[in-house]
């Protein structure tokens, strides 16, 4: 792999990294098709409750619960390459099992359930692995436009594959739809092969324990007030937008009678919020500083989260979406500033277990949020759901408004040594 050695202004000249975004497009439109096809497999071919749907959102999510935190000194040791290519490919049988069930008419809950389970298993490796390379791909000064182009991708992913997979669940039906997701998936297993093997990544010392070389990650995280505020508002973040987005295929197709198209179209509104705020981040960085920009647009944008619980039929749905394109073009901003942060205030040795404490905290606040909103869909109804989330989104910005990430400027010298507190916050 690429071994920066002078300044590139721009990562599109580091080959690696262009494989590595070709391969991400791939495999994040896989992940958007699947992302609105598989519920709606559940919702259309097997009837499933709020509950269930609920409780099938938590298990895709809740494998970073389980394995987030041993996976961050798994890619510590190991090529990322070769953890790419074995993630996608997992993830491509996986929901290739899911349309051979549904024709041979033995297609279950519980296995949807399993499919769910392993592809987070296998999502939580991509998504280290992923984050953790990059910046041995490009130099430190390029990573906020590296990582404002991964932003930008996951946002367009957002747009054109939970758009396509609203279209091609109305054209084909839902399974076939999965069968789309798992042919994306391959291909960009296909794609990843074409990354140059390079230095191994550093290795914790041998005789670390696992559990001592978590807990060194988990120190960093939460032993540092910015990375701490960080993760306490991305975490807000994702909480509440999957109380809202769990419940959201039962809004539109059970209680308002719209198409799969147009709840597509709805969480395609969304990743246009997030392209914006990918685009918009390195500007407003340059004028406010990089924590001003972060605090500010938190607390200008994020109120307008309250309006989403509103939608309807008729001009509610053009509002809640409207309000749902800002809530999102905060949370783009913040991927690509926090993001560069985050990666700017961690030593090389410490990006694996860094990256896969904050997957854990993230991505673990998504499993929690669907259980949460399955929870009170059943007992108080999907409208209640959708204000908890709403509430949720609207004050997550508290976290990095109230703490010296705030007052930054710039990014950070980069940290070439661990050095890590022994305390934790209480």
């Amino acid at each position: 792999m690429h071994t920066p050695t002078e300044p590139t202004a721009s990562p599109w000249r580091v080959r690696d990294f262009r494989v590595l975004f070709s391969a991400t497009a791939l495999s994040q439109l896989g992940t958007n098709v699947s992302y609105v096809a598989v519920p709606l497999v559940a919702v259309t071919a097997l009837d499933a409750r709020p509950g269930q749907v609920g409780a099938l959102a938590a298990l895709s999510t809740a494998a970073f619960l389980f394995i987030g935190l041993p996976a961050g000194v798994w890619v510590d040791r190991m090529r990322h390459g070769r953890i790419l290519i074995g993630a996608d490919l997992g993830r491509a049988v996986l929901f290739s099992s899911v349309p051979v069930a549904w024709w041979s008419g033995t297609l279950t809950l519980a296995q949807l359930y399993a499919v769910v389970l392993l592809n987070g298993c296998a999502t939580v490796f991509f998504d280290v692995g992923s984050q953790s390379v990059l910046p041995r791909l490009v130099d430190r000064a390029a990573l906020v436009r590296a990582n404002t182009a991964v932003v930008s991708l996951q946002a367009a992913g957002n747009i054109a594959g939970r758009g396509a997979g609203g279209g091609l669940v109305q054209l084909l039906t839902a399974p076939v739809a999965v069968l789309c997701a798992a042919g994306a998936h391959l291909v960009s297993a296909l794609r990843l092969c074409a990354l140059r093997p390079g230095d191994e990544p550093p290795r914790p010392a041998p005789e670390s324990r696992l559990g001592v070389q978590i807990a060194e990650g988990v120190r960093h995280v939460l032993g540092d007030r910015e990375l701490r505020a960080l993760a306490l508002t991305a975490a807000l973040s994702n909480f509440g937008s999957q109380i809202v987005t769990t419940m959201l295929p039962i809004l539109f197709v059970r209680e308002l009678g719209l198409s799969a198209g147009a709840l597509g179209l709805f969480w395609g509104a969304g990743g246009l919020g997030l392209l914006l705020g990918a685009w918009c981040a390195r500007p407003l960085a340059a004028r406010l500083g990089h924590g001003r920009a972060l605090g500010l647009t938190g607390a200008s944008l994020a109120p307008a989260a309250l309006l989403v619980p509103l939608v309807g039929r008729g001009p509610w749905l053009w509002i809640a979406g409207a309000a749902w394109v800002l809530t999102l073009l905060k949370t783009g901003v913040d991927n690509v500033l926090g993001v560069s942060l985050r990666q700017r205030m961690t030593p090389d040795a410490l990006l694996g277990r860094m990256n896969a404490t904050f997957r854990f905290l993230l991505t673990g606040a998504l499993a929690v949020g669907a259980a949460v909103s399955g929870l009170i869909g059943e007992l108080a109804g999907v409208r209640a759901a959708l204000w908890v989330g709403g509430a949720l989104l609207a004050v997550n910005f508290l976290p990095v408004f109230l703490s010296p990430v705030r007052a930054r400027r710039e990014l950070p010298q980069q940290r070439d040594t661990v050095t890590i507190s022994r305390k934790m916050p209480r």
